[in-house]
């Protein structure tokens, strides 16, 4: 199996490079844009002529300095730097989801854009559980960041935002540890998401009407412009209303959001965007499953259950999600070479949640035990992250440096109870029965705060670049849990670094190395003298060694990655047969290799291909960690015709292969989830072809699962408490949009 799958993805390699380079024409040099150190938000592609720098002889020179401050493209990325760097010259492995691509493959949530990314395991909670974005990252759960910010975790996991991908402009995948600019984080890496922010452009807007299957509605609305007539003033507005129904019987999801935005500064030295941001989700679908006799293995009556088995109960089901946010972004520019920049968020989410779950195992011939679990969680989130860009020559070296810092703070607290529900007969379903009233079993409140200083230094010659980054964290958090009157505290601190190495020579090969570490903080008892002495657990340590090739074909968009990792988390909590606390000696290590081919729009063609190959192994179990998927394979294509009678015709198909993950241990020993493969397909069409009266109308359509095929995403298998749930994933799905934009 291992074998197949390699020659599938090195016969991808070689069709995809042959396909492209025959129509490249590749050119001697690379043309060079400088581009302004601090990020630039949001603004519509604009060109700035600044005075060029003192000369050392101190004669005037006549030479213009070209400053390009618009909208990143495909190739260049800033989450792996905290600058506009090319990814050609960025050493570490980093995807990047335009807007154009979750366009064209009318995506609607990040689990659906990230799909096509080498090392992901995708959909954990399969086409049910789609309130929450759920996959891994080379073997591990991963953050996300949200302007730059990183978007807080509550501390039990059911206040969490979830971003609407169609407010988003671009979303980048920063893989390995990359606790050396952002603090806790990772060993997989994290997401790095960016919102649609004001363009350079006196009067814009569109329009978006979106149905499909399972009763999907959803409009779309973005304007924005100059607010002042020179542009020092812009304003941008998005908002959506969507719904439908789920692929289960009886639930469905619905929500609302606006998100304005107002930059002041235009293209000055100063500017200052603020972002607004409502979301209400008054329903959000079901986070059941169903167990895994009865969906991987046949049930012990017998048989398979229905992809649309629903294990709740319609008058107990609840999900209620409100979200707002308030962000700033202010940037400084001293002169071309040094910047100053800081940014700020405010979130407030609170939920309301309970459903009924079944048990993970069968009672009777087709009865199903249940129980009722609900939890109301308020969580309040505070980011600041500042720091100072520049930029300094020593001799024939050219030193990219920057400085900060940056804190967190979250205030939390919920109420969590349970309740008894009847069995349910699944035969003869009923999704009205009574159920017991929660009786509450926790009540507590959190207050954590993080503190962090970071530098880094990078360091050009000729085409040599090395990075090395450095940072200190100082973590702080007290849990109150007022039913058991405890009280506990930690405060961990930890040093994490980066050091990186790469070349890049001028025919667009660059070979590199890097090295990274991160750190997570952990909650939990832990004792190193059988339970005489207690004490909080410390962080766990991730640490990545990752060595690869980016090739970029000169004066084109077509980025070529290969990359091999070894990554190593230890401090790993490893609990104690009978006992209430843990040890610290867990260890889980992922090794891999990794190809990526991007193309974003290059003569009228996008193209992603991906293929991964990894081991996530746990030493404490023995075993793979659990859910953790052995790699993946993707390759997707869309070409729009440029001329004949179909000009503007826009076609695309995707196949998205998932290799075999691990699921736990069953009552018959290790339950595998099978590998699967699925295809996708996306058309979409300019009316202004068809009459000069649709100038700006467009149509599209796009289907998920083309063939209907029925698979497992995941599982969750427990031995020792007689539990193991399964989940279906995604069915087919079909959706189609008209708009209008001018």
């Amino acid at each position: 199996m291992r074998a197949d799958f390699t020659r599938l993805g090195l016969a991808m390699c070689v069709s995809l490079t042959a396909l492209t380079a025959g129509s490249a024409r590749a050119q001697e040099k690379q043309q060079e844009a400088t581009t302004h150190t601090g990020e630039t938000i949001g603004s519509k592609s604009a060109v700035q002529h600044a005075p060029a720098p003192s000369q050392p002889s101190g004669k005037a020179s006549a030479v213009e300095r070209l400053t390009v401050r618009g909208q990143k493209g495909a190739t260049i990325a800033s989450s792996a730097t905290k600058s506009n760097t090319p990814l050609i010259e960025t050493a570490q492995s980093v995807t990047v989801v335009t807007r154009n691509e979750m366009d064209i493959r009318g995506v609607l949530t990040l689990n659906q854009a990230i799909r096509y990314a080498a090392g992901i395991t995708p959909d954990l909670r399969g086409g049910v559980g789609t309130r929450y974005d759920l996959f891994q990252l080379r073997g591990f759960t991963i953050p996300e960041f949200l302007d730059g910010l990183r978007l807080q975790d509550s501390p039990t996991g059911y206040a969490i935002a979830q971003i609407d991908t169609s407010r988003l402009e671009r979303l980048e995948i920063l893989k390995g540890p990359a606790s050396a600019l952002y603090g806790q984080s990772s060993p997989g890496g994290l997401v790095a998401l960016q919102s649609k922010t004001p363009l350079d452009k006196a009067s814009y807007g569109s329009v978006n009407a979106t149905g499909g299957m399972f009763d999907l509605y959803r409009v779309d609305a973005d304007m924005g412009g100059y607010a002042t007539k020179d542009g020092s003033i812009r304003y941008r507005v998005y908002g959506t209303v969507n719904g439908q129904h789920t692929q289960l019987s009886r639930t469905g999801s619905r929500r609302f959001s606006i998100s304005p935005t107002v930059s002041f500064g235009g293209n000055g030295p100063d500017t200052l965007t603020l972002i607004g941001n409502y979301q209400y989700d008054p329903e959000a679908g079901t986070y059941g499953g169903v167990p895994l006799e009865g969906s991987l293995k046949p049930a012990p009556f017998g048989g398979y259950l229905p992809r649309n088995f629903y294990d709740g109960d319609a008058r107990f089901e609840k999900f209620n999600r409100k979200h707002g946010a308030f962000t700033y972004v202010y940037t400084h520019r001293f002169n071309n070479d040094w910047s100053f920049s800081t940014r700020g968020r405010y979130d407030d989410i609170k939920t309301q949640y309970r459903s009924v779950y079944n048990a993970g195992y069968w009672n009777a011939d087709g009865m199903l035990p249940r129980y009722g679990f609900g939890t109301t969680e308020h969580t309040r989130n505070l980011a600041f992250d500042s720091g100072f860009h520049g930029k300094l020559r020593t001799g024939p070296f050219t030193h990219m440096l920057m400085a900060g810092f940056d804190y967190q703070q979250q205030w939390a607290n919920e109420t969590a109870g349970s309740s008894n529900a009847p069995d349910l007969n699944v035969f003869a379903p009923n999704y009205d029965m009574g159920i017991d009233p929660l009786e509450t079993y926790a009540r507590y409140k959190v207050n954590s705060h993080q503190v962090g200083v970071y530098g880094q230094d990078e360091i050009h010659w000729g085409g040599l670049i090395l990075t090395g980054s450095i940072r200190n964290d100082w973590f702080r958090s007290r849990q109150i849990e007022y039913l058991s009157d405890s009280n506990t505290k930690q405060s961990p601190s930890q040093i994490t670094w980066r050091a990186a190495g790469l070349y890049h020579f001028k025919f667009g090969l660059a070979p590199y190395i890097s090295y990274a570490t991160s750190f997570q903080p952990q909650t939990g008892a832990v004792s190193s003298d059988a339970g005489k002495t207690m004490a909080q657990a410390s962080p766990s340590i991730g640490k990545q060694l990752e060595g690869g090739l980016k090739y970029q074909l000169p004066n084109t968009p077509l980025l070529l990655t290969v990359a091999g990792f070894h990554i190593e988390q230890t401090n790993v909590l490893v609990s104690e047969p009978g006992t209430v606390y843990s040890v610290q000696n867990g260890l889980v290590h992922s090794d891999g290799f990794e190809f990526e081919a991007h193309m974003d729009s290059w003569h009228n063609l996008t193209v992603d291909a991906a293929v991964s190959v990894q081991r996530v192994h746990d030493d404490s179990t023995g075993k793979p960690l659990i859910q953790s998927g052995r790699g993946n394979a993707s390759l997707f294509g869309f070409y729009t015709l440029p001329k004949g009678r179909l000009k503007s015709l826009g076609f695309g198909a995707g196949m998205r292969y998932s290799a075999s993950a691990y699921g736990g241990e069953a009552s018959y020993g290790s339950a595998n989830v099978p590998q699967y493969a699925l295809f996708d397909a996306s058309l979409r069409y300019d009316l202004a072809n068809v009459s000069r009266n649709l100038k700006g109308w467009t149509v599209g359509a796009s289907v998920r699962n083309l063939f209907d095929k029925r698979y497992v995403t995941n599982c969750l298998a427990y031995a020792s408490y007689g539990q193991a749930f399964c989940y279906y994933g995604e069915r087919r799905n079909a959706q189609a949009n008209i708009g209008f934009a001018w």
